[in-house]
C-alpha cells in the first residue's frame, strides 16, 4: 500500500498506543465457556485438568514473550502483566491484544491432548480479551487484589452451588439457598451439610494460579576437559499464594520487583473508582463502518515450518477461507469478508450494535 493511491486508508486505522509509564495488563477470558465446559463435560465446580491446561498455556505465553513478567489466572481467565519499560509492538493495544489472545487460543487447542488424552474436543474454544491501563503500581496492586477476590468469591459460591445440586436440589433451588449468603454462611453450609472445610480445598481452586519468571542456577558443560560453568537463567514457574498482592509474596521473587516494581504497602480495601476504571471501555462513533483486519504473526516462518508450497499453497488458502466462512456464520453482523495470503478483512454492517460498538470487544470477539 506504501506510495500507492490507497495509502490514505491507513489514516483510518484505530490508533491505540498505551502511553508510558502506564503498566500494561492483558486479560483474556473464555467466550461462552460455560457452554464449552458443558459440551466437553468438565467436572463441576472445578475440573483440575482444565485448570492445568489453562496454566500450561499461560506458561507457554510467558516463555514465548520475554516482556510478560507475571500472569494470574483462575477459572477461564488469565491476566498477563508486562514489564514496566516494555516497547512490545510500540505499546499498541490492538496489536498486543491480537497476539496474546490468538496465541493463547491456539495453545489451548494444541495442548488439549496432553490433559485430555482420551477425550476429543467437541467444540472450538474462543477467548475474549481486553487491555487494562494501570497508571501506577498502586493501581496494578488493586487490580490483582480485585481479581483474586473475584476468584475466591466465585469459587466459594460455585462449590456450594454444585454440592447442593449433587445432593438433589435443582439449580434454581440451589441458587435460592445461596441468595444473600455471606462468606461465613457459605463456609458453614459446606462444613455442616457436606463435611467440607473450604480452607482445605486445593489452593489452585481457592487462590488461583500465578505464573512468573524466576532465576535459577544453570550448569553448562562446555567440554570434557573443562569444569562446568554455572550461570543464572530465567525459568517460568507456577505458584499459589493466599495473597498475591502482599509485599512478602512480591518481594520473594526478585524478577517482579526488578521488572515491574515494589509494592509500598499491603492492600486492605480496593478503591471502587479503580474497579470502575478496570471495567470501562470507549465506544466507536455510531453509523461508521467497522472493518476488522487480521493477519498472521510471523506467518512466513510458520509456512516454512509447515512445508507450505510456494508461491501459494491451495490447501492453506482454502483453510483461511473456511475459517472466514465460520466467522460469518457465527456473527450475523458481519456482512462481507475479503482475504488474501495470510490476512482477512471483515466488514460489519453500518448500524451494528454488536458489543455496544466497543472497539476492543468487537475486535477480540473475532479472534480464535
Amino acid at each position: 500500500m506504501a506510495n500507492s493511491q490507497y495509502e490514505y486508508v491507513k489514516s483510518f486505522e484505530y490508533e491505540d498506543e498505551m502511553m508510558y509509564p502506564n503498566l500494561i495488563v492483558v486479560r483474556i477470558n473464555g467466550r461462552n465457556f460455560e457452554r464449552f465446559s458443558e459440551i466437553n463435560e468438565f467436572g463441576k465446580p472445578n475440573d483440575e485438568r482444565a485448570l492445568n491446561l489453562m496454566n500450561c498455556c499461560a506458561t507457554s505465553v510467558l516463555e514465548k514473550y520475554p516482556d510478560i513478567i507475571l500472569a494470574y489466572g483462575f477459572s477461564d481467565e488469565y491476566s498477563f502483566i508486562f514489564k514496566k519499560e516494555t516497547k512490545f509492538y510500540q505499546r499498541r493495544v490492538s496489536k498486543i491484544l491480537s497476539l496474546i489472545v490468538s496465541f493463547y487460543a491456539s495453545l489451548y487447542v494444541a495442548k488439549w491432548r496432553e490433559f485430555f488424552p482420551t477425550k476429543d474436543m467437541r467444540s472450538t474454544p474462543s477467548f475474549k480479551s481486553r487491555v487494562i491501563c494501570c497508571p501506577s503500581l498502586e493501581v496494578l496492586q488493586a487490580y490483582l487484589a480485585w481479581r483474586q477476590r473475584e476468584c475466591h468469591s466465585k469459587n466459594q459460591y460455585n462449590t456450594c452451588l454444585w454440592m447442593l445440586i449433587k445432593s438433589g436440589k435443582s439449580e434454581r433451588e440451589a441458587h435460592e439457598v445461596l441468595k444473600g449468603t455471606q462468606k461465613q454462611e457459605k463456609n458453614e453450609i459446606l462444613f455442616q451439610q457436606f463435611g467440607i472445610n473450604y480452607k482445605k480445598l486445593p489452593s489452585m481452586f481457592r487462590q488461583g494460579s500465578c505464573v512468573l519468571k524466576t532465576e535459577v542456577d544453570d550448569t553448562l558443560k562446555i567440554s570434557g576437559n573443562e569444569p562446568p560453568v554455572k550461570r543464572l537463567r530465567k525459568k517460568v514457574i507456577v505458584v499459589h499464594s493466599e495473597n498475591i498482592t502482599s509485599r512478602s509474596f512480591w518481594n520473594e521473587y526478585s524478577c517482579l520487583c526488578k521488572e515491574i516494581g515494589s509494592f509500598e504497602q499491603n492492600v486492605n480495601n480496593i478503591k471502587q473508582e479503580y474497579v470502575k476504571s478496570f471495567q470501562s471501555e470507549n465506544k466507536l462513533l455510531p453509523f461508521t463502518w467497522i472493518v476488522i483486519r487480521i493477519d498472521g504473526s510471523h506467518f512466513h516462518r510458520f509456512s516454512e515450518v509447515q512445508g507450505f508450497e510456494k508461491p501459494n499453497d491451495e490447501h492453506a488458502l482454502k483453510l483461511m477461507n473456511s475459517c472466514a466462512v465460520a466467522v460469518l456464520e457465527e456473527f450475523n453482523d458481519i456482512v462481507f469478508a475479503y482475504g488474501v495470503s495470510d490476512e482477512y478483512s471483515f466488514v460489519l454492517k453500518r448500524n451494528t450494535q454488536v458489543y455496544q460498538r466497543r472497539p476492543r470487544s468487537v475486535f477480540h470477539s473475532l479472534m480464535p
